[in-house]
C-alpha cells in the first residue's frame, strides 16, 4: 500500500450558459470483432443463456442501467468490408465472408440489420451505422439508407417488408465510411473529402428521417485531415466529423504493455498518453473553429480508449484484454475532457462494449461480469444532456521521478432538477488531495457521493471475483459554509450530487 500524503487546490465552479453535455458522449462500439457479437451479444441458436431473440438478456440490462445512448455498428474496419444485404433474410440462406481484419475467422452474417436494431430497441439507444466507402458503392449505401428509412413504395421497402419489418426505422446517425486515411481505403484527406460529398449527395433524407452525416475524420495528430475535410467539405454537408485516439501504454503500438502487469512507471507514462486528449482535442477544434465558428459541426470521437496487448493464450485478432483500476481512471479523465469541450464534442463511443479492448463487459459462456470502466459510465451518467458548468483550479503535480503531469482532473453539470454533479479524478497513485471548492451562486444543501477505487492500480475484477473493483458510497465531502471541502483520496474516481 502507498502512504498518503496530501496537496491542497482551490476549485471554481460558476453557472454558465446553454452549452450542454450531449448524452451522445457516453455512446459505445460493437464491431464484428473477436467476441464482442458473436458470444458477446449474440448467443448460439441453442444456448441456454437466457436471451430474446439470441441477444444475451444479462448484458442488455447491464447496459440499460447506464443508459446507453447510441451504438456504433458494424466497424470500425469490418465496416468497410460489409455488404449490409449479405446481413438480411432467413439466416440459413445468408452467405459466409471471412473476416479479414480480425482474425481471419469465418463470419456467417446471423447478425445483420435487423438484428442490429432489434438490440437497440432493447437498449433504447439510438443506432449509429458506419457505412462501407473502402470496397463499397454509393449505390449500396443510398439503398442501405432507402432500406432502413423509406415508407414509401420502392425495391428496397418491399424487401424489408419481406424481412418481417413494415415501418422503417429511420436510423439519423450515419458514418461515411470509416478509418479512410487507413484500413478504410487508405485514402488521401483530398480524394476522401471528394468521395465524402458524393456518398453523401446520395444517402437521401427520407420523410421524418433526416440523416446526421458523419465523415470519417482524422487519427490522433492528423491535423491536416480535419483541415482538409472543413475546407473541402464544409459544415453544411456534415453532422459530424470524427477522430480516433487511443491511449498506448508503451506509446508503441508493437509492444503495447500488458494490461495488468505493469509498474508505476508504465501508469505514468499511460496516463500520460490519456491526457493528451486534451491537447489533440482542443487543436481539431481550433481547426473546426476556422470554419465553423457557429459549431454547428460536431467532433465525434468515436473511437477512443486504452489498448494493450492481448491476454497471454488469446486470439491476437480477437483483441481481449483484461479491465483495471487503470482502465477505469482512463474512462473517467476521458469523459471528464469530452464534457468540457462539449461545445465541440457532441458524440463519442468508447472502444469496445463486450470482450474488446477497453471493454464494459466480460463474459466466459454463461458468465458476465462488469469492468471497473463499466462502473465510471456507471457513475457518470448523470452529465448526460445536462447544463455545462465551467470549472477553474490549479492541479497539483502528480511527480515520478523528474516527470510530472496534472493529478486532478474534473467536470460538472447541473441536472433538470437543479441538483449539480461534480465528476473528480486523482491520477496520483500515491497522494491524495484536498479540494476546497467555490460554488458561486449555485444553491445547495447536501451533498453525497459515490466512489470508485482499489487497493492496487491493477486491481481487476475476475469471473471467480467480480466485485473487487466496484462503486462504494464516499464520505469525503462536506458543506462548510459556502464552501464545498472534499478529500479526494489516492488513484480514485468520485462522482458527488449537491442538492
Amino acid at each position: 500500500m502507498f502512504a498518503c500524503a496530501q496537496t491542497e487546490t482551490l476549485l471554481t465552479i460558476k453557472s454558465s450558459g446553454d452549452q450542454t453535455v450531449s448524452r451522445h458522449i457516453y455512446g459505445h462500439f460493437s464491431e464484428h470483432l473477436g467476441r464482442c457479437i458473436y458470444d458477446g451479444f449474440w448467443v448460439d441458436e441453442n444456448s441456454t443463456i437466457p436471451n430474446k431473440g439470441r441477444i444475451r438478456l444479462d448484458v442488455v440490462e447491464a447496459l440499460k442501467k447506464i443508459k446507453v445512448p447510441n451504438l456504433r455498428w458494424p466497424g470500425g474496419c469490418f465496416a468497410d468490408e460489409y455488404h449490409w444485404r449479405d446481413g438480411i433474410g432467413p439466416r440459413d440462406q445468408r452467405p459466409k465472408m471471412v473476416n479479414t481484419n480480425w482474425g481471419g475467422v469465418i463470419e456467417d452474417n446471423s447478425f445483420g440489420t435487423h438484428e442490429f436494431l432489434d438490440l437497440c430497441k432493447m437498449l433504447d439507444c439510438e443506432p449509429y451505422i458506419a457505412g462501407n466507402v473502402g470496397s463499397g458503392t454509393v449505390e449500396e449505401m443510398a439503398k442501405w439508407v432507402e432500406y432502413l428509412n423509406f415508407d414509401g413504395v420502392s425495391p428496397m421497402t418491399a424487401i424489408r417488408k419481406q424481412n418481417g419489418m413494415d415501418k422503417p426505422w429511420k436510423v439519423s446517425f450515419w458514418g461515411v465510411g470509416n478509418e479512410s486515411w487507413g484500413c478504410g481505403g487508405n485514402m488521401t484527406a483530398d480524394y476522401y473529402s471528394d468521395l465524402y460529398r458524393r456518398y453523401a449527395t446520395y444517402a437521401r433524407d427520407y420523410a421524418g428521417a433526416p440523416l446526421k452525416r458523419i465523415a470519417s475524420g482524422a487519427n490522433a495528430e492528423d491535423y491536416n485531415w480535419t483541415e482538409t475535410c472543413m475546407k473541402n467539405i464544409g459544415p453544411g454537408r456534415m453532422w459530424g466529423l470524427t477522430l480516433h485516439y487511443y491511449t498506448l501504454p508503451t506509446g508503441n503500438w508493437k509492444s503495447k504493455g500488458s494490461a495488468t502487469k505493469f509498474d508505476e512507471e508504465q501508469y505514468f507514462n499511460t496516463m500520460k498518453n490519456c491526457l493528451r486528449m486534451e491537447e489533440i482535442v482542443s487543436k481539431h477544434a481550433a481547426i473546426m473553429d476556422k470554419y465553423d465558428p457557429k459549431k454547428r459541426v460536431a467532433l465525434v470521437v468515436d473511437e477512443w480508449g486504452i489498448w494493450t496487448d492481448v491476454e497471454p493464450g488469446t486470439n491476437p485478432g480477437f483483441l481481449y484484454q483484461q479491465n483495471s483500476l487503470r482502465d477505469a481512471l482512463i474512462a473517467g479523465t476521458t469523459l471528464n475532457i469530452f464534457n468540457n469541450h462539449s461545445d465541440r464534442v457532441k458524440m463519442a463511443n468508447l472502444a469496445q462494449t463486450i470482450n474488446v479492448l477497453q471493454a464494459l463487459i466480460l463474459t466466459e459462456k454463461d458468465k458476465m461480469l462488469l469492468t471497473p470502466t463499466y462502473h465510471v459510465f456507471d457513475l457518470y451518467k448523470l452529465h448526460m444532456d445536462a447544463k455545462y458548468l465551467p470549472i477553474n483550479f490549479a492541479s497539483p503535480d502528480y511527480k515520478l521521478g523528474d516527470k510530472k503531469i496534472a493529478a486532478l482532473n474534473v467536470s460538472a453539470s447541473q441536472d433538470s432538477t437543479g441538483a449539480v454533479h461534480i465528476s473528480l479524478v486523482n491520477l496520483d497513485p500515491k497522494n491524495k488531495i484536498s479540494l476546497n471548492t467555490d460554488l458561486g451562486n449555485l444553491k445547495w444543501k447536501t451533498v453525497t457521493g459515490q466512489i470508485l477505487t482499489s487497493a492496487q492500480l491493477t486491481d481487476i475484477n475476475t469471473f471467480a471475483v467480480s466485485n473487487k473493483v466496484v462503486n462504494a458510497k464516499f464520505s469525503g465531502a462536506k458543506k462548510s459554509g459556502n464552501m464545498l471541502k472534499v478529500e479526494l483520496p489516492a488513484k480514485s474516481i468520485v462522482v458527488l450530487e449537491l442538492k
